[in-house]
C-alpha cells in the first residue's frame, strides 16, 4: 500500500496552501479561519463564510469529482478530501454537504429538474443545506425515524420532529427524510425531499451544546412539500441516506485539527511549568507526550489508508469509519491528557482569571465529545467496521 501523495496530488496540496495563505490576509479571515470553533469550524453559518466559499468555488475546488457533464472536472475523490484536510486545519469552512451528501446523491438519483436547479448552485456556493435526519428516537437506528410524509392532491403532508439538525438556523434547503410508508419493514418506507427551509410549518428551535456548538430541533407541522420535492423514487430513500453519509465520512473527517492541536500542546508542555519545574522535564509528562505522538501517526497512517483506498474508486466506507472512530476518539485523548498535566486549574474557562492556555483545553475536552457523534457515532463506525470489513454475523 502507498502512503505517498503523488507528485500531482502534492503539487495540488501546494496550491491549496497557497489559496489559503491568500485568502488569510483579507478583511475575513478571522472570521473565517477560526480552528478556536472546534466541532463548528466547518459550518459557513456567516456572510463572511459563505462568502469564502465561494471564493472556493471560483477556483473549482467544488465538485472536484462531479462528472463533466453536471460541471465537475471528474477527479478522484481523493481532491475533495485533501482540500478538506487544508481547510479544517485552518478552521475554515468545508467544502460540505451539498457538494458530497446532497449534489453527489441527486447526481445519481435526482430528477432532471433537481440536477439543472440545485447543481450549478451547489458549484457557485450559492446555497447551504441542512440533513434532516436524526429524531427523538431515531438517531443510530435512523431507520426508526418516524416523522410523517402523507399523500394529498399535488404532494405532501409533513408532521413531526426532527433533532440535531446543526444547520436549520442558516441553511437554505432541508435535505430531508420522512417516513412515507408504515406498513412496510422500516428500511423501506423512508423517502427524502428537498423543502425550502422557509416553507410555512417549520419551527426551528436552538439546543446549545456542551461544546458551544449550537444545534437545533425542528418541528413540522402541516408542512405542504409539492410532488416534484421528491428525491429520486419513493420509499427508496434509505438506499439515498446510506450513500450520502458514506460520502460525508469520507470527506469530512480530517487529521489536520488534531495535528495543529497536537502542536499546540507541545508547544504548551516546553513553556508551562509545575511546582517551578519545567513539564518537559517530566518523565510521566514525557511518557504520555511519546503515547500521543505515536497514536497521532497511527492517525495518520489510518487517513493514508483512507486515501489510498478512494485511488483506486469508489467510497472507502470501512477505511474512512476507521479513521474517524480512531481520530475523535484521539481528539479526546489529547484535551484529556492536558487537563490531566495541568492540574486542577485546567477546568477554568476562556475568560476566567488564570485559565492556563485561556481555557482552550477546557474547552477541548467538551467540544471533542460532539465529534464523536457527528457523522455516526463511534458505536456506529464500530458495527461498520465489524459487520463491513470483519464481516461479522449481527448479533442475536
Amino acid at each position: 500500500m502507498d502512503f505517498e501523495f503523488s507528485p500531482d496530488q502534492q503539487q495540488f496540496i501546494n496550491d491549496v496552501r497557497a489559496f489559503l495563505a491568500e485568502e488569510a490576509r483579507k478583511p475575513y479571515a478571522k472570521e473565517v479561519m477560526s480552528p478556536e470553533r472546534e466541532a463548528d469550524s466547518m459550518l459557513a453559518d456567516s456572510p463572511e463564510r459563505r462568502e469564502f466559499n465561494k471564493q472556493l468555488a471560483k477556483k473549482r475546488y467544488l465538485g472536484m469529482s462531479w462528472p463533466l457533464e453536471y460541471g465537475g472536472q471528474a477527479k478522484e475523490g481523493i481532491y475533495e478530501y485533501l482540500v478538506n484536510e487544508e481547510l479544517a486545519s485552518v478552521g475554515a469552512p468545508l467544502i460540505g454537504k451539498g457538494v458530497g451528501c446532497v449534489g453527489k446523491t441527486l447526481i445519481r438519483h435526482g430528477s432532471e429538474k433537481h440536477k439543472t436547479e440545485f447543481l450549478p448552485q451547489i458549484l457557485n456556493a450559492e446555497i447551504e443545506f441542512c440533513l434532516g435526519y436524526s429524531e427523538p428516537g431515531a438517531g443510530s437506528d435512523l431507520a426508526s425515524l418516524k416523522l410523517k410524509a402523507e399523500k394529498i392532491d399535488g404532494g405532501w403532508k409533513v408532521n413531526g420532529q426532527k433533532i440535531y439538525n446543526t444547520s436549520a438556523h442558516f441553511a437554505d434547503w432541508y435535505w430531508l427524510a420522512a417516513r412515507t410508508d408504515f406498513d412496510v419493514p422500516k428500511h423501506k418506507g423512508i423517502s427524502l425531499f428537498l423543502i425550502p427551509m422557509n416553507s410555512p410549518g417549520i419551527t426551528v428551535r436552538e439546543i446549545k451544546t456542551m461544546g458551544d456548538h449550537r444545534t437545533n430541533e425542528v418541528f413540522f407541522d402541516d408542512v405542504f412539500v409539492p410532488d416534484d420535492a421528491l428525491v429520486g423514487e419513493l420509499n427508496k430513500g434509505w438506499v439515498y441516506i446510506c450513500e450520502a453519509l458514506d460520502y460525508e465520512r469520507f470527506t469530512l473527517y480530517t487529521v489536520g485539527p488534531i495535528q495543529k492541536k497536537f502542536d499546540v500542546f507541545i508547544d504548551m508542555i516546553k513553556h508551562e511549568t509545575r511546582d517551578g519545574q519545567p513539564l518537559k522535564d517530566d518523565p510521566y509528562v514525557r511518557k504520555i507526550v511519546a503515547q500521543l505522538a505515536t497514536d497521532l501517526e497511527t492517525c495518520v497512517m489510518l487517513q493514508r489508508r483512507v486515501i489510498a483506498a478512494a485511488c483506486k474508486g469508489g467510497v472507502p466506507t470501512v477505511e474512512a469509519a476507521m479513521c474517524k472512530l480512531y481520530s475523535t476518539q484521539l481528539g479526546q485523548r489529547l484535551a484529556n491528557a492536558a487537563l490531566d498535566i495541568l492540574g486542577p486549574s485546567s477546568i477554568l474557562h476562556e475568560g476566567v482569571e488564570h485559565a492556563p492556555c485561556h481555557g482552550k483545553w477546557e474547552h477541548s475536552l467538551r467540544a471533542t465529545a460532539l465529534d464523536t457523534i457527528g457523522g455516526g457515532t463511534s458505536e456506529v463506525q464500530k458495527n461498520i467496521i465489524a459487520r463491513r470489513g470483519l464481516e461479522l454475523p449481527l448479533a442475536m
